[in-house]
């Protein structure tokens, strides 16, 4: 026995149903709200009305606390949007689409009667005869409480729902539900995986007619709803997803909607004005005068049909995530400014060229009065460049060789434009008269720009020079200081070379009369960037010699009290001392030596030696003392005396053997000397002997204890 819901929104153009079984349980159907176009809304809606004609009405069981509704999503506090609630909508039908798996999604002011999230999100759940594979994600955005209830036998576990609440915890904080929405539905469907979950909810409450029916329109939704899908899919390409987390200044999508919306009707606006004042420039100008504000006006205009073509996709019958939106509405406004800063950077201009044309006859006299001024420039240019050539080298006046002649042609220009200017106005044809005098007006500029460069560098070239001398007499000084610094790689010596050819070299060019003073100088500010740098890195080596000569002298007197220390400590007891002690000892008076022979010529590595000579000599006394802490005396040996000497390995171990009635064929009790040589006797079946004392040789001439340490 089952019922159904059904909504219809003509305005925009959105059909919704639910199927809901007797216990209130929703049959997974909601993916079906979902816009489409006018036919394929009339196509959900006859759907829907014929299965309502089917549906065999029934009371539910009982009266829920609060009803989910139709959809996935129910917010009672109106903080989601229009667009974020379709994008959660989507993302969660997917999530069942791909595992079976309801999750709902409830958002309240605060949680009452009962107060407690867990109570409060579970008697929810129960109201709504929701199954195991169904959940509700309850979210209090004044109490900033919020609680997922799950049945124990469902397909996420404990530990997956706990990640999953972990997850959004921060975007909840920032206020930012629906990405927490997305987000829990991203996280319980990697939980999940795309192929798990069944499609429960669907056994109870209805006799064994009725589940064949409903499977059969189910049948039926689920193939209408994928055709909806995929028509949709293959006209629409979502554009690449934003970042979804949000800076705490970043604008909400709300925000940035408002922003676009208005953004696309100014610059609308800007544009059609444009184009109305374009038409009547044309008229007035031509063409060829009005080119340049064409131009801009063609790229303002692609940038916002661009703009609306992204507006149509946020307002189209399909769904788009938030982060689709956020990607869209920026876009917007950034076509929307680039549109009108294409058209602000020609305005300008063309009010001169609307102002010309009002007040043409003055600004023919203020053009003749420019290029009188420009002319006078021009002449004093000339002088001034043959001067320079008798100074400097053609390579340094390259960028200025043919002004005299290229501004003397801006000139004549300015003169045929005048002249044509007298004409249009004499005729009373003041738009032709306007551009007329626009040219005449670039052109003279033109001309004054040019003679202006000739005086401009001959300035810098004044000036190099003396920044020439100024800097040879800083590079002096830099090579008297290379001179004094160690130069322990030669590079030092290799740099002062090169900086003394180049002071050279700039000392010529300054002599010469054709010389180049930009060239030389950029070649002198070259060498003081590298001298510079290697007197800075010597003196750096220098000041961390000075500071380690300054404790190499105390460190290594301590690491030679340590390795005497070292060194006594294992003699005395070398009995029970292991190869881990002796070892360090060994490559601490080795580390020494190395400190010793580098003090005078690399204070900063000798200085690390001794530091390890130092800490290798500690080392070595840490073991030492661990063995002779461990070491366990025979048990034949009586007397401190005796014990001592095995300590301090005196008295080789054979005499245990010895003592013990296991000599060999000749010696026996008593103690015997031990003498130079190995530790096997020259006669045949020698193996016992005194307890003699070690004697000069080999490890075989030891005297040794038995065993080995563990």
């Amino acid at each position: 026995m089952w019922d159904t819901e059904l909504a219809i929104c003509a305005e925009e153009e959105v059909v919704s149903f639910t199927i809901k079984f007797g216990d209130g349980s929703p049959v997974p159907s909601h993916a079906l709200e979902r816009p489409a176009r006018r036919v394929t809304s009339a196509l959900l809606a006859a759907l829907a009305f014929v299965i309502a004609m089917f549906a065999a009405p029934v009371a539910h069981a009982t009266d829920p606390t609060l009803s989910l509704g139709s959809g996935y999503v129910t917010d009672q506090v109106g903080v989601l949007s229009s667009g974020d609630l379709s994008s959660a909508e989507s993302q969660l039908t997917a999530l069942y689409n791909d595992t079976g798996v309801d999750f709902f999604v409830v958002l309240v002011d605060s949680f009452t009667n009962p107060s407690n999230s867990q109570e409060w999100a579970d008697a929810v759940a129960e109201a709504n005869g929701l199954g195991k594979t169904q959940y509700i994600l309850a979210i209090a955005t004044e109490d900033r409480q919020f609680y997922t209830s799950a049945d124990n036998e469902g397909p996420l576990t404990m530990d997956e729902l706990d990640d999953l609440e972990a997850s959004i915890k921060p975007l909840l904080s920032n206020g930012d539900y629906s990405g927490a929405i997305e987000l829990a539905a991203s996280e319980a469907a990697a939980a999940l995986g795309t192929s798990g979950g069944s499609s429960g909810g669907s056994s109870g409450g209805s006799s064994g007619s009725g589940v064949g029916s409903v499977l059969f329109w189910l049948i039926a939704i689920a193939a209408i709803a994928f055709l909806i899908w995929w028509l949709a899919s293959r006209r629409k390409k979502p554009v690449s997803t934003a970042n979804r987390t949000l800076g705490e200044g970043a604008a909400s999508t709300a925000d940035l909607a408002k922003a676009a919306a208005s953004a696309l009707v100014r610059t609308d606006d800007a544009v059609k004005t444009s184009t109305q004042e374009l038409d009547f420039a044309r008229a007035q100008f031509g063409d060829a005068a009005t080119a340049e504000f064409a131009r801009a006006l063609e790229q303002a205009q692609q940038s916002l049909d661009q703009a609306f073509h992204y507006k149509q996709q946020l307002d189209d019958e399909i769904p788009d995530t938030e982060a689709q939106q956020r990607e869209w509405f920026t876009s917007i406004i950034q076509l929307c400014t680039q549109a009108n800063e294409n058209l602000d950077a020609k305005s300008a201009t063309f009010d001169e060229l609307r102002k010309l044309e009002a007040d043409a006859p003055q600004a023919l006299e203020r053009v003749r009065g420019a290029r009188a001024a420009a002319a006078t420039a021009v002449s004093g240019s000339v002088a001034e460049l043959e001067t320079l050539r008798s100074r400097f080298s053609a390579a340094a006046l390259s960028t200025v060789a043919d002004n005299p002649q290229q501004s003397q042609s801006r000139l004549e220009f300015a003169d045929e434009r005048i002249a044509a200017a007298e004409s249009s106005i004499a005729s009373g044809d003041n738009s032709q008269a306007a551009v007329s005098i626009r040219a005449a007006e670039e052109a003279t500029s033109q001309a004054t720009l040019l003679a202006q460069a000739i005086t401009r560098l001959g300035s810098d070239l004044a000036a190099a020079t003396g920044n020439i001398t100024a800097l040879i007499a800083d590079l002096e000084n830099d090579l008297l200081t290379a001179a004094s610094l160690p130069d322990q790689d030669g590079r030092l010596a290799q740099t002062v070379t090169a900086t003394r050819q180049r002071i050279d070299e700039a000392k010529a060019q300054l002599t010469q009369a054709s010389g180049n003073p930009l060239t030389a100088l950029a070649s002198l500010e070259a060498a003081n960037t590298t001298i510079d740098a290697l007197i800075a890195e010597a003196r750096d080596a220098q000041g961390r010699n000075q500071r380690a000569q300054q404790v190499l002298g105390q460190t290594i007197r301590q690491a030679q009290a340590q390795i005497s220390a070292a060194g006594d400590f294992i003699t005395s007891r070398r009995g029970a001392i292991g190869a881990e002690a002796r070892t360090r000892h060994a490559e601490a008076s080795a580390a020494l030596q190395q400190a010793l022979a580098l003090q005078s010529t690399n204070p900063e590595q000798a200085l690390q030696y001794a530091q390890r000579a130092d800490q290798l000599a500690r080392e070595a006394i840490q073991y030492a003392e661990r063995d002779v802490n461990s070491f366990q005396y025979p048990q034949q040996v009586q007397g401190n005396g005796a014990a001592g000497a095995i300590l301090g390995g005196i008295l080789i171990d054979s005499i245990l053997r010895g003592g013990s009635g296991r000599g060999g064929s000749w010696g026996g009790g008593g103690f015997g000397g031990g003498g130079f040589g190995g530790g096997r006797p020259s006669g045949g079946g020698h193996s016992g002997g005194g307890l003699g004392p070690g004697s000069y040789g080999g490890g075989r001439t030891r005297g040794r204890r038995g065993g080995g340490r563990f």
